[in-house]
């Protein structure tokens, strides 16, 4: 249920080769850098426009022009960054996705068709196909005692080794608005937050997060 492949369709990711071999998703979050470094260079003229300062933008994503973006950092085809986006680098964002007002990445993998569309923080975080965090939701990346995070799943702890990482969304989940993913939050496929919620530790998929004492299955509601 934690492993990337449980969590992630890397068909709709161009971080694929970064996470295919990972038992963990959250492994790759200290190469996306690097690897965005080495991909850009490698993308198709055609559709992607190199803008210099290891920025590649496709040529058919719509970008306000209020909006900042630091490199590294690859937007897809298709994918609209909105009015006061503030994109700080290393984010590798997909296509179709809809990156919204005011909302600011940070190291993070975008799959596509996600959408953060209204005041959200994403950062140290990877955010499967189709994930939605509604308006004011965020990613809290790091501890207040600022100790190296870890994952908690019931009676199991992973010590991840990373002082930074905050959320792995899994594909099609729901994030209701003004919610927060603390650090090592997992949200299995298929999930819905109530808004409002304070998530931490491991969400099986298909489940709701009403709050920490009511997480039920979809399909007994």
């Amino acid at each position: 249920m934690l492993e990337t492949k449980d969590l992630i369709d890397l068909t709709h990711t161009l971080a694929a080769p970064i996470l295919e071999d990972k038992k963990y998703p959250w492994e790759a979050l200290p190469l996306i850098k690097e690897f965005i470094l080495k991909l850009g260079p490698t993308l198709d003229p055609e559709i992607y426009e190199d803008k210099g300062d290891g920025i590649w933008i496709a040529k058919s994503a719509k970008v306000f022009d209020s909006a900042y973006i630091a490199g590294p950092c690859i937007i897809g085809p298709e994918t609209e960054v909105r009015q006061c986006a503030f994109i700080r680098g290393s984010a590798l964002i997909g296509s179709k996705c809809v990156i919204g007002n005011s909302t600011e990445l940070k190291n993070v993998i975008i799959s596509d068709n996600v959408q953060v569309p209204h005041y959200n923080y994403v950062g140290d975080s990877i955010l499967g196909y189709k994930s939605h965090l509604g308006a004011g939701a965020i990613t809290s990346n790091v501890k207040s005692d600022k100790t190296l995070v870890c994952v908690k799943n019931g009676d199991e702890v992973i010590e991840t080794g990373l002082k930074k990482f905050a959320a792995i969304v899994g594909d099609n989940v729901e994030v209701g608005c003004q919610s927060v993913l603390n650090p090592g939050t997992v949200i299995g496929r298929g999930c819905r937050v109530y808004p409002l919620s304070r998530v931490r530790g491991v969400i099986p998929e298909k489940h709701i997060f009403k709050d920490a004492d009511n997480i039920v299955s979809i399909e007994e509601e």
